[in-house]
């Protein structure tokens, strides 16, 4: 394997973490700002890129090419990497940003690579590769919801991935399809076809509250679905926030006659 293998374990239920363990001199990446504790004898570096060979193969310019993959998908330029320097196993431990579920994905049961929502990579086995995945139509970029940029995470060892709410896993038969909310889609096997699709109906997607667009995917492959993205949950956060409550009531009618017969008039 070109990939360190970590064992795992998983606490929590729907605020998960995930404790790695490693032996002497194994490595594990991770985005910045995820790592939650560690034990003594875990040493932290701060890598360009995802510090797989494929990255760093080329010298200072490889390395910089692999961070610049990196910024496309709206990521830092650096992750780090935990390296156990002891001569027993140590754990390092990392938590999901909010709340939701933590996948493990075993890439190499995976045919070597899964494409993915740019914000859902949290931490893999050092030698798993890191990049950007190029949509091959348009209508997936302006209109996907995730931009015409995905992430995708090669290699033959085990990745982690974090999403929100309920995870589903589907499998798709050749030629099955499944029509998702372009923000709801977490990941999928890279058989499988993924496009954008106009609502159809004018009043629906006006009215109906589930966008103009949603995503069809095709089999053959694996699919992974999130119940509740983060995206969903900010804005019904915000809209029941004291400041999303007021930008919404200014400057309309109702607004104002909420004002009015709720006695805040003066």
């Amino acid at each position: 394997m070109n990939s360190h293998e970590i064992d795992y374990k998983l606490y929590g239920d729907d605020m998960q973490f995930v404790e790695i363990e490693l032996d002497p001199h194994e490595s594990v990446i991770a985005e910045a700002g995820s790592m939650m504790m560690m034990e003594e004898n875990i040493e932290m570096e701060t890598i360009f890129g995802d510090g797989s060979a494929s990255s760093g193969g080329s010298g200072l310019f490889g390395k910089l090419m692999g961070a610049g993959k990196r910024v496309l998908t709206g990521e830092s330029l650096f992750m780090t990497a935990f390296t156990n320097s002891a001569h027993n196993k140590r754990r390092v431990s990392f938590a999901a940003p909010y709340p939701g579920k933590i996948i493990p994905m075993d890439l190499s049961e995976l045919n070597g690579k899964i494409i993915c929502q740019k914000d859902s990579f949290l931490c893999a086995a050092k030698g798993v590769e890191v990049g950007i995945d190029f949509q091959r139509k348009l209508g997936t970029g302006f209109f996907g919801g995730e931009g015409f940029i995905m992430q995708k995470v090669e290699g033959d060892g085990l990745a982690f991935l974090h999403a929100g709410g309920t995870i589903h896993e589907k499998t798709l038969e050749r030629g099955e399809r499944l029509r998702v909310d372009t923000g709801c889609l977490v990941a999928m096997t890279k058989d499988v076809d993924y496009n954008i699709e106009y609502v159809g109906k004018v009043k629906t997607a006006l009215f109906g509250g589930e966008g103009l667009f949603f995503a069809t995917l095709t089999g053959p492959g694996k699919v992974w679905i999130q119940s509740l993205p983060f995206s969903r949950l900010a804005d019904r956060m915000f809209a029941n926030s004291p400041v999303g409550t007021q930008s919404r009531g200014e400057g309309s009618v109702l607004g104002s006659l909420g004002d009015f017969l709720g006695g805040d008039r003066r």
